[in-house]
């Protein structure tokens, strides 16, 4: 059986409703590349509880969202009122990548999961890394067609013998760059799997993690069956979710 995948969404208004949402590149990345099942979670105000829903995947997939994370949850002042947030889905990402990790089911984070993961551990964001001295702009050009703002914008150098570079290997590879907010302080939980050319952190995995844990800032689900990259990144998460499922179905016979 294919293994099952859980993502939670974000939350917007159309017009006066509340809906949960999923871009669509994430589950066509789970389901043509990784072959897996995904399962929407929603963030609901009275949110699920974790275990319910971590009983019944063999992985979670945290991924990129247009609303950033609420900046008093690491420490700073609240953002301006005009700042795309989403306190719905902070209330239910946080506690489900803890207990994630903490069950050790193989979790995937990307973009605003990234920042997520480094956010429940303890560390910190930069809430608008453009304004950092000596960084880069890594935010996409609105007015670029899509294709342009996921194109390859800098290298990525994988920290040699680390988690993403038994995956993908050491050399330096293109990542596409689209997102305002950027790792600060990293957890002292966390470890830094690879970096951008102006030295912000792109990747973390968490050390001496129960189970696969790998968060990555750029976006490898953009088109990923033809990014060799990407296929890598992907089929390794799924497998892992593979072999957490028959490891499950061991003990549970």
């Amino acid at each position: 059986m294919k293994p099952v995948i859980g993502i939670v969404c974000d939350t917007y208004f159309n017009g006066k409703h509340l809906y949960h949402q999923v871009g669509d590149k994430y589950i066509v990345a789970l389901t043509e590349v990784g072959g897996a099942l995904p399962l929407l979670v929603p963030s609901l105000a009275n949110p699920l509880d974790p275990d319910e829903i971590l009983d019944l995947v063999d992985g979670m997939l945290f991924t990129g969202a247009p609303a950033n994370v609420q900046r008093q949850l690491y420490g700073l002042p609240p953002a301006p009122d005009d700042e795309n947030e989403d306190p719905l889905r902070d209330q239910t990402s946080l506690p489900f990548i803890e207990a994630t990790i903490d069950r050790g089911i193989p979790m995937l984070g990307i973009c605003r999961g990234f920042q997520e993961l480094n956010v429940v551990m303890g560390g910190t964001l930069f809430p608008r890394i453009h304004e950092i001295a000596g960084r880069m702009d890594h935010r996409e050009n609105p007015a670029d067609p899509v294709d342009v703002q996921y194109g390859p914008a800098h290298k990525l150098t994988p920290e040699p013998g680390g988690v993403l570079a038994g995956i993908v290997g050491e050399a330096p590879f293109d990542v596409n760059s689209i997102h305002m907010q950027g790792v600060d302080r990293v957890a002292d939980s966390l470890a830094v799997e690879g970096r951008a050319v102006d030295g912000t952190v792109e990747a973390l995995s968490v050390k001496d993690a129960p189970g696969f844990t790998l968060a990555m800032q750029w976006h490898p689900e953009w088109k990923a069956a033809s990014n060799p990259y990407s296929v890598k990144i992907f089929n390794h998460f799924t497998d892992q979710a593979r072999q957490f499922r028959a490891g499950r179905t061991r003990k549970n016979p």
